[in-house]
């Protein structure tokens, strides 16, 4: 089964920062190999944001980075199209004030995947089907 990865799993993931239980990062890389992990088009923007905001520590320039945390057997990407639009607009006017996780939720109700998260807010609203390892 694919999972959607949020913004800050996908980072942990990649920079193996420590907030990762073991679990999860051996089913993140087993999840890639099978090409089954996936990413919300808006994250791409939100990782700009944290590098630009120097929130975001990286051991290369940043355009060698995004391209190598984008690549095949990373994450597929998956596009803010019509029926993210869509699913975004069925979301409840109480859920999650922030426009980027209400985009990925959105994501990952549209493409009917679990997203892998660890927002209190996201898993607390039951919005999105959450993925557990």
């Amino acid at each position: 089964m694919s999972v959607l990865l949020d913004t800050h799993i996908w980072i942990s993931w990649l920079l193996d920062d420590g907030r990762l239980s073991a679990v999860e990062r051996s089913e993140f890389g087993r999840l890639a190999e099978r090409g089954q992990t996936s990413l919300a088009a808006i994250s791409l923007w939100e990782v700009q944001v944290l590098h630009a905001k120097r929130r975001l520590t990286l051991d290369r320039p940043f355009d060698r980075w995004l391209r190598d945390a984008v690549a095949p057997g990373v994450v597929q990407l998956l596009p803010l199209d019509t029926d993210v639009v869509i699913a975004l607009d069925g979301l409840p006017d109480s859920f999650h004030g922030d426009p980027a996780d209400r985009m990925i939720v959105a994501t990952a109700r549209a493409h009917a995947m679990p997203l892998a998260t660890h927002d209190a807010t996201i898993r607390k609203s039951r919005a999105a089907q959450v993925w557990k390892p």
